[in-house]
């Protein structure tokens, strides 16, 4: 007997160190382990639980107030059964908890001896639900404004062809290619999240010429704003190690958001990063004239759908600056311009520091 209490005891001091809730019993449903969690959950006590049955223990009901032990009955089950998936209860306080468990045998196809259920709070499940609402409303809305403008000018277009002129005619189709462009690459920057979520993003990464890929950028957005744009460089600077055309959707967004949410010039500085740098390679800057960013909603712009002022965007392009930048190894942040205005640091490695 004094060998067994000391090795009970050790065992639910292992059991109150894991994060959900653990309850353990025998086929008959007498209860001979339950950890502090799982209690919590319960709305019982270790004293009070220990040799209880489970059915008064487990008190979960579903919407049809059957509890636990009713629906799922572990000493019926089948011989190849193993396990029970995860499910959905409320406890007596009404909280939504998440179960699953896991039945015991001696030798397999055996009877079940015994059986250890998993128990954690549905808190996360329903945050996660209202991340997932959340982003099917966003979606929705940012399609929802590039599509209806591609329907009424196509409609207006088929209603009255012969009475519109080509100058008309012509209006409404670059329209109509604008907008199914907004669409197209709103559509890629929602898949380059996903890939980004999942950590499947391809990466096809090289030694590459960080000056000449931000001149590209900065002619290439330029051409289609007349705000100023202006990069400056030193000669001799490191190559990067990057995907050139991630590196350049990465400048690209940096620099479409400087114009679109600043005033005057947007100016794109590139450097070596300084000695004491955790890895040699090019420091980006990109600084606008606008408002700034308070020192509080920093943390923040590199969320999804993080949006700032009243300028448009689908809110994903910072985001997607953040996860790029990551997945080479390298690091960005938010900070003031020398002047007025924000700065976006980006520091790119010249070597290959990809995570994993």
């Amino acid at each position: 007997m004094t060998s067994i209490e000391p090795r009970r005891s050790r065992l639910r001091s292992l059991a109150d160190l894991y994060p959900d809730g653990i309850v353990g019993a025998t086929i008959g449903g007498e209860i001979t382990l339950i950890n502090d969690h799982a209690t919590r959950l319960l709305g019982t006590t270790v004293e009070a639980a220990s040799g209880a049955s489970v059915e008064e223990v487990l008190r979960l009901q579903d919407q049809d107030g059957r509890n636990w032990w009713q629906v799922n009955r572990p000493d019926r089950s089948l011989s190849t059964r193993t396990g029970i998936p995860e499910q959905s209860w409320l406890n007596t306080d009404g909280e939504e908890v998440l179960t699953t468990a896991r039945l015991v045998r001696d030798r397999p196809l055996a009877p079940v001896v015994g059986i250890a259920i998993g128990i954690r709070s549905g808190r996360g499940r329903a945050r996660l639900d209202r991340e997932r609402s959340d982003l099917v409303a966003t979606v929705a809305h940012e399609l929802r404004s590039p599509l209806t403008g591609v329907k009424g000018f196509v409609q207006a277009l088929l209603n009255r062809w012969d009475k519109l002129n080509d100058d008309q005619r012509k209006l409404m189709l670059e329209t109509v290619n604008a907008d199914a462009d907004r669409l197209v690459r709103l559509i890629a920057e929602l898949l380059d999240v996903a890939r980004i979520d999942t950590g499947r993003l391809p990466l096809y990464p090289r030694d590459s010429d960080a000056v000449a890929l931000a001149r590209r950028v900065v002619d290439s957005v330029g051409a289609g704003t007349s705000r100023s744009i202006e990069l400056s460089a030193p000669d001799g600077l490191p190559e990067i190690f990057a995907d050139p055309d991630k590196f350049t959707q990465v400048l690209t967004n940096l620099v479409e958001n400087g114009v679109r949410h600043g005033q005057g010039r947007v100016r794109v500085s590139l450097s070596a990063l300084p000695d004491d740098a955790a890895y040699p390679g090019v420091r980006i800057c990109v600084d606008d004239e606008g408002d700034g960013i308070p020192k509080e909603m920093r943390n923040r712009i590199f969320t999804k759908f993080w949006k700032h002022g009243a300028s448009g965007g689908s809110g994903l392009g910072m985001y997607i600056v953040g996860g790029l930048t990551r997945a080479h190894g390298g690091f960005v942040s938010v900070t003031e311009a020398p002047k007025v205005g924000a700065r976006v640091v980006v520091d790119w490695p010249s070597e290959d520091l990809r995570p994993g």
